[in-house]
Parts: structure tokens; sequence; C-alpha cells
């Protein structure tokens, strides 16, 4: 059957293209150009017809002259948006006054001789080129129209360069790359494990991994001395702006290696990624700060040094105070900490403190009090509780000056803590101190080995269970191990946990007793780890690693707040893919096939 002109599509036949649509400039003027991609836009001007057309390099000015070719000239007039496109014309220069110094192809323009359409669309759900004005769960159902945005499609050159350069590194510092399985035995590492059932072994699972911590540790035991892999990991938990249920990570592990060479590795490979995809020189070696003193002074072990707002305890200075709230705190083992916000008084109005009051009650504590310094003293509801040398004694030791604000929590000491640490950044956004163009990356080192489980009652690992102690901690294990200390470290940029590692506990024997500790019985640990405790009395070399957080390392070297923004096809914050519809239902033949059988629910 016949097709009409009308729904007519040419062949691309032996055309091949020239030139992308970023790369004409000035000296090309007079050569042949032969360009494809999307039309962008379309301007008829009656006897002229313009389209800039669109693909990944950038935008050039096509001209369609009836002088030129009559038959090209009557065919643009249908064009629309995102149809799909080749041109072959001479390269000339836009007249005078009507060059574009916002693009660089902005000199030049293609006066097409011929006109082949390669392919139409229909009317696209939102505007490819332009304002964002679509919600995130329509962009991400068609998240292939969006991805032909330029500054979508720079996120993922800029991760494509950044992976490139990683691999590079790496090879260069003696590590080979290893793939370890995905399908692989469910183990608990802190989250829930994605379970995938066998057909083969009806009844029976495999577990998606939640990272290859096992299967690097065993490539350690094999001798392989140092590893990497950037690998695909899978998590099935709560969702933030900043997670995923799969993920990706820059995977290493190095055998005769302590904390110190793994933290210097990475400090030259983020140095490297700096200098070579933002232009910026990082200064090394990077600022340490122990878990302890990070939560004392910033309320995180998270912190974002981009700015000051550190905490302070100040409960001995308000001990004897006539507050009541403050005196009662300190007599009960409680705490009162500060935060001192330079120049803050005259920027923050008795509404603004108000919200600032709110958010601290929403958070868990019990309220927020407040004094503007003066000139004449305290401006505060508190003056009239303290002495005039105990106002004095609190300026000095919060370095507080006049036109300063004071901010005070009284809770428990852990609490105030972190309420403060959450009211620090919330002051920063606030009076926009987190600029993306400037980067503060620190290391948190001595994190607590094992914390207490609020739900279980029992100690769960902080970092994992394959963490060591502290060698001078060690004998803590017996009698108190919630104070032993891991041999671990945190990378964090800009308040944004980076990447984790420690050193590995590679001694049959120290394991089985952390394993005790966690309350896994012998049996629990053989059933779920007895291939591992097995490889680790066969000779395992002293070994230490780390992970890194690929998608959330590019997210901000690429300036965006969401990962979702740096994964070509992310799920919703549901875990949801609108794209695809998954999850979704499979047919009943496969569940036969696998041995499953599903509980009916309402929605069924």
């Amino acid at each position: 059957m016949e097709k009409t002109e009308e729904h007519r599509i040419d062949p691309l036949g032996d055309w091949k293209r020239t030139h992308h649509c970023g790369e004409l400039r000035a000296e090309d003027i007079g050569k042949e150009a032969l360009l494809m991609g999307w039309v962008n836009s379309r301007r008829d001007m009656g006897n002229l017809i313009f389209i800039d057309l669109r693909d990944r390099e950038g935008i050039t000015q096509i001209v369609f002259d009836p002088r030129e070719n009559e038959e090209s000239h009557r065919r643009a007039r249908v064009l629309r948006n995102e149809w799909v496109v080749a041109v072959k014309g001479a390269v000339c220069p836009r007249l005078a006054g009507q060059e574009n110094p916002k693009l660089p192809t902005g000199a030049v323009e293609v006066k097409v001789k011929d006109l082949r359409i390669l392919n139409r669309t229909e009317t696209p759900p939102f505007q490819v080129d332009g304002a964002v004005d679509a919600s995130e769960t329509l962009r991400l159902k068609y998240r292939y129209l969006e991805l032909r945005r330029k500054k979508v499609f720079e996120n993922f050159r800029r991760r494509h360069l950044m992976t490139a350069l990683v691999r590079d590194y790496l090879n260069r510092h003696g590590f080979i790359e290893v793939e370890t399985p995905f399908l692989t035995k469910s183990t608990p590492e802190g989250a829930r494990d994605y379970l995938v059932p066998s057909r083969v072994h009806k009844g029976l699972f495999y577990a998606l991994p939640q990272s290859p911590q096992l299967f690097k540790q065993l490539l350690m035991i094999s001798g392989f001395d140092r590893y990497y892999q950037i690998v695909r990991c899978f998590r099935d938990e709560d969702l933030r702006a900043d997670r995923q249920p799969e993920f990706t990570q820059v995977d290493l592990e190095m055998s005769f290696a302590d904390e110190e060479a793994v933290m210097s590795l990475i400090e030259g490979l983020l140095a490297e990624l700096f200098e070579k995809i933002l232009g910026v020189t990082l200064a090394l070696p990077i600022a340490r700060l122990e878990y302890r003193e990070a939560m004392e002074r910033f309320g995180t072990d998270r912190p974002d040094l981009r700015f000051g707002l550190e905490i302070r305890d100040v409960t001995e200075l308000v001990r004897d105070s006539e507050f009541k709230v403050f005196r009662s705190a300190a007599e009960s083992g409680g705490a009162v900490k500060a935060i001192k916000v330079d120049g803050g008084a005259p920027l923050f109005s008795r509404k603004a403190l108000d919200e600032l009051s709110r958010l601290v009650t929403d958070w868990g504590a019990k309220g927020l009090a407040w004094a503007k310094v003066t000139e004449e003293g305290w401006q505060s509801s508190l003056d009239k509780f303290f002495t005039v040398d105990m106002k004095k004694a609190l300026n000095t030791a919060l370095s507080a000056r006049p036109q300063d604000l004071i901010l005070f929590v009284a809770d428990q000491p852990r609490l105030a803590s972190s309420v403060l640490g959450m009211l620090r950044l919330e002051l920063a956004a606030r009076l926009n101190l987190m600029r993306k163009d400037h980067y503060a990356p620190v290391w948190i080192t001595r994190f607590p080995l094992l914390e207490h489980n609020d739900e279980s009652g029992g100690l769960e690992a902080v970092h994992h269970p394959f963490t060591s102690p502290m060698e001078e901690d060690i004998p803590l294990l017996q009698d108190h191990p919630e104070q032993a200390r891991a041999r671990a470290y945190d990378i964090v940029l800009n308040g944004s946990e980076i990447g984790g590692g420690s050193v590995r506990i590679h001694n049959v024997a120290l394991q089985q007793d952390m394993f005790k500790l966690l309350g896994i019985s012998k049996e629990a640990a053989d059933m779920k780890f007895g291939f591992f405790l097995e490889a680790l009395k066969y000779g395992a070399p002293p070994h230490a690693g780390i992970a890194l957080g690929f998608d959330r390392l590019v997210a901000l070297f690429s300036g965006v707040d969401s990962i979702r923004e740096v994964i070509a096809f992310p799920k919703t914050q549901s875990a949801a893919c609108p794209l695809t519809d998954a999850p979704s239902r499979v047919d009943q033949a496969q569940l036969n096939e696998l041995g499953l059988l599903l509980e009916k629910t309402t929605e069924s």
C-alpha cells in the first residue's frame, strides 16, 4: 500500500553524518555538512523556514530557502518539534547582527539542499527543551524524552568520564577488576535483601547482593592483593532522595593494608576527579574528625564543613542560673548546648525564631531558647535569669559579639546534639551558606563498633559484622563491648556520606566472637556464613577496603540534589518504575514453575 506524502518516512540510505549539531564553527563556512538530529524548534517566516536541529552535542540553525531547493522547503513546512531529520547543505555565515553568541554554533547556519524525514513523533507529554514543567512521575514515565535535555545528558557524560577516570586511577595503582555474583546467599548486612526464587531448586532463594563484602574478602584470601569493581548493589529499604533500591558502588579491597593506606589511596582518587572533572584543586590531606568529636561539634557523623555554626556544650556555664529548664537539665544528667549565628540577631525576626522553635519540637526536643547579643546586653526572655557574669561567660565561650544570635537546646545530650545538628543545616539553608561550588570533604574515623538495637534489645554492628575493633579495644569486648571503637572510616562531602570502609577481621576466632556479641548463634553463623568462616581458616591476610557511593558522588559533582538525576532509569521514592510499571504481577504459569503460591490480598 503506497504511503501518502503526509506520512512519508525517508530511508537513511547512503547518507553518512559529517558533523554533530554542536560542531560547526566559522572556519567551516563553505563546507558541505550532513547533519542528523531532532527538531528542537521551528520558525516559519514564509519565504524562509528556520529550524534548530539538536543532537547530544548541541544545536545548529538550519535554513530552508526555496531558492536552494523548492522541494525541501515545501516539506519543511510539516516539520514539528522532536521529529527526526537529516539535512544536507552548505555551511554559511549568519547575517550580520543575527549571530547567536549563546550558542557555540551561533556564527553559522546550514542552508539546506536536501531533507530526509527519518521519523515523526506524536505530541510529547511535556516540552523537551526549555523549562521543566512536568511532575517527576510523568518525567520518569517518559524518561527517554527527558534524557534528550542537554543538561540531563551532561550529567551522564560527566558520569561516564568519572567512571573512566576511576578505572584508570585504580588500574595504575595495581588493582584488578573482578566481577562478583549477583545471585548469592542471603546474609544480614543491615537492610532487607531482594530475594530471587530458584526454579531449579524449588523453595530455595538467591539474594541480590547489598554489597560484594564477603566476595571481596574472599578475593583477598585468594591472594588477589588489590581488587576493585564498579558494581550494582541492591537494598530493599525505605527510600530518600539519595537512595535507590539499586545503586552503584566503587568497591575495592587491599591486602596487607591499614586505614592509612585506604584513606591515602582514596584521597588521591578524589583529588584526580576534582581536578579533571571540576577543575578544582583539592587540598590534601583531607581533614579528619573522630566520630565523638563530630557528634559533639556538629551533631552528626556526616558534618557539612562548608560553614561554621558549631555546637558548644554550655551546661556548666548555666548550671547555677535561675532558668529552671537549663538548671533542671544540668542537674538530671542532661545537657544545654548552643549555636552562635554570626550577625544573626537582625536577620531573624520573632516570627522566624518561632518557626525555628516549632521545627526543634518537631524533631523531638522540648523547645528552643534564644538570645540576641547587643551592645547593652542580651535581648531575650532569658536575660533576667542570668547574672551579668554568667552572660559574659557565655558570650566569651561562644565568641559572641553584638549583632550575634545564640540558640539554646536543653535535653538529653545525644538528642540536644542531634537536634542542633539539624537546626544547623536549617540555618545554613536560610543564610545561603551551602554553596554548591564549594567543597569540604572530611574523614570521620573511630566509630563505635557496636550499638544497642532498641527493638531487639541486643547489640548490632554500626558498620557491618566484619569490621575490626581497634586493637587496644579488643579486651573491652568481653565486659564492655559497647565501648569498643571500630577501625572504620567514612568519607563525607558537603554533608553527604560518599563512602565508607574499614579494616576487616581476618582472624576466625575474633570473627566468631563478633557473631556471638551480635546474638548470632554458632548454628546461625554456620548456616549464613559457614563458607566464609571456613575460608578464614586458610591464611587470610590482613586487609581493608572501602565502597564509594558512586551515584551520590556524581550527583554532588553535577550540583543536583537527588541521585535520581544521575541514574538513567531510576525508581521513584516508592521504588516503582513509571516507565516500565515495575514491579508488576506475573502470570500463574511462572509462579507454578517456581513453586510459589501467593496469598490473596484486597487488591487481588
